[in-house]
């Protein structure tokens, strides 16, 4: 992407050539990157509005310590967009999100800038704190830095994380950047003052110095001295919750206002001792109309029209996975009250803000925090209700342990809708839903689903409300479905029971989940080959259709399982049974296709699936290769 020339930008290539620059010119370099951000963003699409929050505290940082030694952890990453632009990557910022370009969040791959690879959030004071006690027993001197939004402190983790920090004292920053939350409002030029007051090393060599003193007075002395304390704290805002972790609070101040941020950011370094906690008022999407108006605050954008802020957005003529589910979900209860929605800070994304608008009082939104969603699950399910856990594949992995012991063991009917299973594209391997099928196939008590096309899923939904023995999963992918229309009265599944798409005589390929396409356009071109196949969707990744899988081996030479997952799933609970049944001893081809075993970097959807080797094209070659079949013009995937 051709770099337009500026003042300032232009000139910095890392973050040491903000040396140069006086505070007065880095107010004009901060709506330069403002500019070169929404100009990126609008070719590529991404996360536009966090990052637009955090253009004066980026710079300021950047200025102010000495990056790659001192360390800067941007949590989740959605932020990260302008440190990328000041550490070198300008030029490639029209790669963003990509194949074989820019990652739409730290990765320690990509530059020695990025210190910790982030995608999932509340994750950074954890890591800076292990980098700040690695420093100290190494006996170095440089700083950790953290930066974290409101969003990530609904998360149990970063509460740990600072609970364990303020125990150690190890000298550590975090920058809760507040652009949500609204802990306490900037005031102003009082504020301001009193956060550079505080935060500066008189203050606070006094307030230590003085807490020596006051701890030596009489008791009511004491009391006297300790509450002129509180009132000097409560003046410059409520740290109440992070002193009480240990943590020296700083703020409440103007994200926005490089005056306010950098003599406080400034104090902060010098102090001799920790942990720090800054708080920064900041607003998503600052200085793009579009941005600050929008409800969603351009979290996820694709690729727009500056002028307008209008997003150019492919014609969909089909409904997305997503929205099927909530309409189904929707659908089912209009007629059972018991069902609940919860998901874990992803209203929009999983399609339950319609729930929402329906059933507002059965419908909750717990924040960042996949673990208490499922024990909340839980505990609705002992009292009766039928709780829907709708979470992304990726973000339920956070919540295995209490899947296991708060749900799998004591058996509760809780269900899990999994959305955005399989490859997801731009977000790349963080975001991937690779991992479900395995991580839930070996649990006791599951039952486990995977809808081929919508009506699978709208079916899917009906038989997890009527099923009441124990937990069940299913999932979806993201993106569009196949332009089915779904029958009025459809009925539930019959747990543990496939169905056979196509017959055949010589492979069948037996599939679970979205790939059911991909199969049959590669049943077509091995029936054109002379390889009759049948082809069959399994539903169930457990419990297995035995009777169906026992037929297709009784039936065929080769059995070939495909699903859009990681090893250790679908095809190794197959293998697992025909071992058991002895059917492999006499010879039977078998092959499994499923996501090869490393990270896929981020692309579009049908790039990585090809990377995958999960095409039509790539379950041709397997087939071919069973039967020592040779053909030139397959390029060989799977070899």
């Amino acid at each position: 992407m051709e770099d337009i020339k500026t003042t300032y930008l232009n000139n910095i290539n890392n973050p040491k050539d903000l040396d140069d620059l006086n505070d007065s010119q880095l107010k004009d370099l901060s709506n330069e990157l403002r500019f070169e951000v929404i100009r990126s963003v609008s070719k590529t699409g991404g996360h536009l509005g966090a990052s637009l929050g955090v253009i004066e505290l980026t710079v300021a940082l950047h200025k102010i310590f000495n990056a790659p030694k001192d360390k800067i952890i941007w949590d989740v990453g959605h932020q990260s967009y302008p440190h990328k632009i000041l550490t070198g990557r300008r030029s490639k910022m029209g790669t963003l999100r990509q194949k074989d370009g820019l990652s739409g969040f730290a990765r320690r791959d990509e530059s020695d800038y990025d210190v910790f690879g982030a995608g999932h959030s509340s994750t950074a004071v954890s890591a800076g704190m292990g980098m700040s006690v690695a420093r100290d027993l190494d006996k170095k001197d440089n700083h950790v830095v953290c930066v974290v939004g409101d969003g990530a402190m609904s998360a149990g983790q970063a509460y740990e994380a600072m609970n364990n920090a303020g125990a150690l004292k190890s000298r550590f920053i975090v920058i809760l950047n507040d652009n949500d939350m609204s802990i306490a409002p900037p005031t102003g030029a009082m504020s301001a003052y009193l956060a550079k007051l505080i935060s500066g090393g008189t203050y606070l060599g006094l307030r230590n110095f003085a807490k020596q003193i006051v701890e030596k007075l009489p008791k009511t002395l004491e009391k006297g001295a300790k509450k002129a304390e509180e009132i000097t704290r409560l003046i410059s805002g409520n740290g109440t919750l992070f002193e009480s972790l240990g943590f020296y609070y700083v703020g409440p101040i103007d994200g926005h206002n490089l005056d306010h941020l950098m003599p406080v950011i400034r104090n902060v370094k010098n102090a001799e001792n920790g942990p720090i906690i800054v708080h920064v008022v900041t607003k998503k999407g600052k200085g793009y109309k579009p941005a600050e108006e929008s409800e969603e605050k351009y979290h996820g954008v694709s690729r727009f029209n500056i002028a307008t802020g209008k997003q150019v957005k492919p014609q969909i003529s089909k409904k997305t996975y997503t929205n099927i589910f909530s309409e189904s979900l929707i659908k089912e209860a209009e007629k059972d009250k018991k069902i609940v929605a919860v998901t874990a800070a992803m209203p929009s994304g999983t399609g339950l803000n319609k729930f929402k608008s329906h059933y507002p009082d059965r419908f909750f939104d717990v924040g960042i925090a996949e673990q208490h969603a499922v024990t909340f699950c839980a505990g609705m399910a002992i009292e009766g209700y039928k709780p829907f856990a709708t979470i992304y594949s990726t973000f339920l992995q956070r919540a295995y342990d209490q899947i296991i012991h708060d749900v799998a063991i004591q058996n509760l009917p809780v269900r899990f809708a999994i959305d955005r299973a399989g490859l997801v594209g731009a977000d790349g391997p963080t975001h991937a839903g690779s991992f479900d099928i395995t991580f839930l196939s070996t649990l006791p008590n599951f039952v486990i689903m995977a809808a081929s096309d919508e009506i699978e899923l709208a079916r899917m939904v009906r038989t997890s409300v009527e099923y009441d023995r124990g937990p069940i999963s299913f999932r979806y992918p993201r993106g569009n479905c196949k332009g089915l229309d779904i029958p009025e009265n459809y009925k539930s599944l019959t747990i543990g029971k496939g169905r056979i798409i196509k017959e055949g005589e010589k492979i069948a390929l037996l599939s679970l989940g979205a790939r059911l396409s991909e199969a049959n356009l590669a049943a077509k071109i091995l029936d054109s080959k002379g390889l009759s196949c049948t082809v069959a969707d399994a539903r169930f990744a457990k419990p297995l259709d035995e009777k169906m899988i026992l037929d297709l081996v009784k039936n065929h030479e080769a059995i070939i399982t495909i699903e859009e997952g990681s090893s250790g799933g679908f095809g190794s609970n197959v293998l697992s049974y025909l071992s058991k049944k002895g059917l492999l001893d006499d010879g039977l081809k078998i092959r499994n296709i499923y996501l090869p075993d490393q990270f896929i970097s981020h692309g579009n959807m049908e790039e990585m699936y090809e990377e995958a080797g999960l095409k039509a094209d790539d379950i041709v070659v397997t087939a071919l290769k069973m039967f020592e079949t040779k053909d030139s013009k397959l390029k060989i995937i799977n070899p």
